[in-house]
This record gives C-alpha cells, sequence and structure tokens, in this order.
C-alpha cells in the first residue's frame, strides 16, 4: 500500500487529512501517538486528538520508541504515526542528532516495506525565519532532514494549507 506523509504548518489540517485517510482506507486501523502530555495545554489537545478517533483503532503511545511500537502493529493494518514533529523533539532530549537521523532512515525503511499504508504525519518548520539560537536552528535542520528521509519513500506526499491538500507523486526514479 505504501507510505504516505503529510507534511504542512502547525493547525493546517495534517491530522484531519490523516483520520479521513484512514477512515477510507477500512476498519483495521493503528495510531502511534508521539505526543506527552507535559502541560494542562498539551494534554487538551492529546485528549481533543484521542476523541477524534474512533475507539475500535488501537493507539500505541510512543513518545521515542517509534520502531519497536511500529513492529507491534498488525500486518495490512493502515498506520497512522502523527507525528514526526514531536518524536523528533523528544528524540533531541535523549540522542545526539545523527543517532535521530538514523532511526528515523530505520523507520521509514520499515514503513515501506509493510503490507498496508502508513499515514505520516510532520510539520513543515522550516519555511520561516531562521532561529537565532543553536538548539532551535539544530531542530528545524533536523526536521528537514527527517521530512525529506520520509519523502524519499512516499509513494504519495500532501502539504496541507489552511486545511486544503496539495498532493505531490512520488519522484521519477532516473
Amino acid at each position: 500500500m505504501g507510505v504516505t506523509l503529510i507534511v504542512g504548518g502547525a493547525r493546517s489540517g495534517k491530522s484531519s487529512k490523516a483520520l479521513e485517510l484512514a477512515r477510507r482506507h477500512g476498519d483495521h486501523v493503528s495510531f502511534i501517538a508521539t505526543g506527552q502530555a507535559r502541560d494542562a495545554e498539551m494534554a487538551a489537545r492529546i485528549d481533543r486528538h484521542r476523541r477524534e478517533r474512533p475507539e475500535a483503532w488501537n493507539t500505541i503511545e510512543a513518545p521515542i520508541e517509534v520502531v519497536s511500537a511500529l513492529a507491534r502493529v498488525t500486518s495490512g493494518d493502515c498506520l497512522i504515526i502523527d507525528c514526526m514533529t514531536l518524536w523528533v523533539s523528544n528524540c533531541l532530549e535523549v540522542m545526539s542528532v545523527t543517532d535521530i537521523e538514523q532511526r528515523a532512515v530505520d523507520l521509514a525503511t520499515a514503513a515501506a516495506r509493510r503490507d498496508g499504508l502508513t499515514i505520516v504525519v510532520s510539520n513543515e518548520v522550516g519555511s520561516g525565519v531562521v532561529p537565532v539560537n543553536r538548539l532551535a536552528r539544530t531542530y528545524v535542520d533536523l526536521m528537514g532532514r527527517v521530512n525529506a528521509i520520509w519523502s524519499e519513500v512516499a509513494a504519495t506526499m500532501l502539504v496541507m494549507v489552511a486545511g486544503r491538500a496539495l498532493e505531490f507523486p512520488a519522484p521519477t526514479v532516473k
């Protein structure tokens, strides 16, 4: 079935589009959530996202260990990973940029080999001003690389802008 990458800015409709695609796919859906409720606002966001998903869907909380979570997903299930943005942020607290990039490659490769559709949500954070501090620049650069890693394996990429999706097909092999 392949990988569909959904990228866009904050609140652009990425997660809603992922849910829509998964609902069209059928009843067997797994959801890997990378968010952590570290404050009340984030807890409310997570709760809202949980309520948007059908109860029958299998949810796996995996703030960092997404590769091992992927191994627990039933073959053939539609899978949503939401989102790479929070995953990278979580990983930056405990591992090097090089290790994160390698894990992103491992995860994207494993997802591309799955029998079922994999829908990956990620923010496009590099379209703004270059940040003034080193950590923020590192994060923006790393997100660009992680998104590019996913783009390489994606059969389809959707860019969300103000709730609308622009579709980019997979690049042709030269």
